[in-house]
């Protein structure tokens, strides 16, 4: 059953990731307030892997709106790509630590489904890290996550939130392609 605190959760993260592929600062703050709502939701529904992923995001969304105001030299930071070699490295890295934590989670608590809850975090984690760098190779990562996360949830009866992150996952595409563009007039 869909209750008040999913609703809530799903309606302020929904604007949040919005504002996100709009390129709007307001992304940060309603983030902040969007995953501590998410934090109590994944924590009632055993998903220990989420909590932690939405403690994370509360941090990285002030650090986030912070370096968007703010950048390296004191102004706005422009929209680029990363470097393929940090790329390259993100993917083994990333699968090493979903491999790591997914074994915690398995081996000492009674977490669902715990290595596709490490692959949402870790992923989401490093999706995070590229979006506060203004980074258009973080939506790929988010097209990952999301892909993991709508059965992930809908098997644990979050209808709603396991909807909205189909629903992100369009948002994604379209969010890449449109910072694409974003990155070519900055470029310029």
């Amino acid at each position: 059953m869909i209750g008040p605190l999913e609703i809530g959760a799903n309606v302020v993260t929904t604007v949040a990731i919005l504002l996100a592929g709009r390129n709007s600062i307001h992304t940060w703050w309603t983030g902040i307030v969007g995953c501590s709502l998410f934090g109590v939701l994944f924590y009632q529904s055993n998903l220990y892997a989420d909590v932690a992923l939405q403690g994370f995001f509360v941090v990285s969304s002030a650090i986030g709106w912070w370096q968007w105001l703010k950048g390296a030299k004191g102004e706005a930071l422009p929209i680029t790509h990363a470097r393929m070699t940090t790329l390259l490295m993100i993917v083994p890295i990333g699968a090493a630590a979903t491999a790591g934590y997914g074994a915690l989670l398995h081996y000492y608590t009674n977490a669902y489904a715990p290595f596709l809850d490490s692959t949402v975090l870790v992923f989401s984690v490093v999706a995070q890290f590229l979006m506060m760098q203004r980074r258009v190779d973080n939506w790929p990562f988010w097209i990952l996550v999301n892909t993991i996360a709508v059965p992930l949830y809908f098997s644990r009866e979050l209808y709603l939130t396991s909807f909205l992150y189909g629903c992100y996952w369009i948002n994604a595409v379209v969010s890449w392609i449109w910072w694409r563009r974003l990155a070519r007039v900055d470029a310029a």
